[in-house]
């Protein structure tokens, strides 16, 4: 519980600081690469000093140019993990009640983030359409297509709008395979617990050869390829190589 009064106190204390000098310079260069990186690097060095290590494996696999990186969400650790491990600036789809909050939402809005209401189709939909509006003009996006944590670190299904984002922009799926991140911190617990991450690139799946029509068969591909990539103990059951569930 010390680590996460730790995180409590001082990143929000990191954000009051680093975060308005970071917005300012943002709105005059209209360049919002330091305030993404001082934010991620803010966040990793939180990370690392409650005894969280992230292992990055797989980036000679991620190709050049715009990618639609998708990954598996466990745990409030995996997405600063998943996020610092990918060398580029990328821009997520977000809860829209995360740009409420103060600096950050300001922060998130300025970093291109877009914001998603899942609770409501044709606001979700229009989300999707503005973010692949900027997947073909060149921004690498990353996305959850779970849609939201998994409650057992086990991979859960997945929604459709990654794959439609790929097809309608013409642009590589990079599936991304956190492990570890559901004993660092568990859903719906504060408390941190020292341990390592791993973040591993796959290969990159091409969707060019998928019509919006086939959306569904791409969506099972990249959703096999990730359980492939992960251990036995977060692979759905039944999938192949799966653990089975714990007490059985």
């Amino acid at each position: 519980m010390l680590r996460a009064i730790f995180i409590c106190i001082f990143l929000p204390l990191y954000i009051l600081l680093a975060g308005p000098p970071l917005l300012l310079y943002t709105l005059i260069s209209r360049n919002p690469g330091p305030l993404y990186w001082g934010g991620v690097g803010g966040v990793m060095f939180f990370l690392r000093a409650v005894g969280v290590r992230v292992r990055i494996a797989g980036r000679q696999r991620i190709p050049a140019g715009a990618c639609l990186f998708v990954a598996n969400h466990t745990s409030s650790a995996d997405a600063p993990a998943v996020v610092g491990a990918i060398p580029r600036r990328v821009a997520i789809l977000l809860k829209e009640s995360l740009f409420k909050w103060p600096i950050a939402g300001q922060a998130f809005t300025l970093a291109g983030f877009i914001p998603v209401n899942r609770g409501e189709r044709d606001s979700a939909i229009a989300s999707v359409e503005k973010a692949t509006a900027s997947l073909r003009r060149g921004q690498s996006f990353l996305i959850y297509p779970e849609g939201t944590r998994s409650p057992d670190g086990r991979l859960q299904d997945f929604k459709k709008g990654a794959v439609v984002m790929a097809i309608k922009a013409g642009v590589p799926i990079v599936p991304v395979a956190c492990s570890g991140a559901h004993r660092v911190m568990r859903k719906r617990s504060l408390k941190i617990y020292p341990g390592e991450i791993l973040v591993e690139f796959l290969d990159p799946i091409d969707p060019s050869g998928y019509s919006f029509d086939e959306r569904d068969a791409l969506n099972d591909r990249v959703h096999d390829a990730m359980a492939t990539g992960l251990p036995p103990e977060q692979r759905p059951i039944g999938f192949p190589g799966a653990a089975p569930p714990e007490g059985v």
